[in-house]
């Protein structure tokens, strides 16, 4: 059954693949421009440029993946913390209702000036962005926890670590895993305008500058990229969903 659900999960990928290829494929022979080259045409090219393309590519899912970790690392504990502490939630929800809808890249001047040009600065505004939401998601999951199963665990004498462990992290993970996903898609987008200062090394820069060459098909090359970039991140959180939340299989 498991070898089954696996066949199905790859097939799915695969069909998902030859849809875009042809949908892209479609579009480019009707807007008719060099600005939309055929998908065969990058895919040559892909296989021209891979070496160069990869060293953008590890280098940019180097930055989503310390991106993304941070974020988990400081969102986590701080959004059970909020659902599971009433007073400590009453307390700190009015100061990140505040400062989560302010668009923080608006900050990224003040970022590059205390950090630097490097990673660190990337890496800190991809975190930065995430981690408001990995917040509210972990604190709200914590909330809708009914109450009838802490009164239970509590019936047997458990303290918070048990309960923190037994209840709150398992019944929490399907919807911090479903953040997630929602987070590589904003990692990616923060990563390619990230990317597009002071580097000479990531696939937004790799794309910046075709585009600044008006090399269309490198370009593309560059999206192409990108996507993989976030199929192979959505791949692995399935693979943590799987290992993890095997009541759901």
């Amino acid at each position: 059954m498991q070898e089954n659900r696996n066949w199905i999960g790859v097939k799915r990928y695969f069909l998902g693949i030859i849809s875009l290829l042809i949908l892209w494929q479609c579009l480019s022979l009707l807007i008719n421009h060099p600005a939309l080259p055929h998908p065969w045409r990058v895919l040559v090219l892909l296989s021209h440029y891979w070496s160069e393309l990869l060293v953008h590519f590890i280098r940019s899912g180097y930055r989503i993946l310390l991106g993304i970790g941070l974020a988990l690392g400081v969102g986590i504990p701080l959004g059970i913390s909020l659902g599971y502490w009433q007073k400590f939630d009453e307390f700190l929800s009015p100061l990140i209702y505040q400062i989560y809808p302010i668009p923080k890249s608006a900050f990224l001047p003040l970022i590059l000036l205390l950090l630097g040009l490097g990673d660190l600065a990337k890496v800190f505004l991809i975190s930065f962005i995430l981690v408001f939401q990995i917040i509210v998601v972990t604190r709200d999951g914590v909330k809708d926890l009914p109450v009838e199963y802490f009164y239970s665990i509590r019936s047997l004498g458990a303290g918070h670590r048990q309960i923190l462990y037994h209840v709150v992290i398992p019944a929490v993970l399907p919807q911090l895993l479903t953040a997630l996903r929602l987070s590589i898609g904003t990692a990616i987008a923060v990563l390619f305008f990230a990317e597009t200062f002071v580097t000479r090394q990531g696939l937004g820069y790799y794309i910046l500058d075709a585009w600044t060459m008006l090399d269309y098909e490198k370009m593309f090359v560059g999206i192409v990229g990108l996507s993989i970039l976030g199929l192979v991140f959505f791949a692995l959180v399935d693979l943590v969903e799987k290992m993890l939340v095997r009541w759901r299989q």
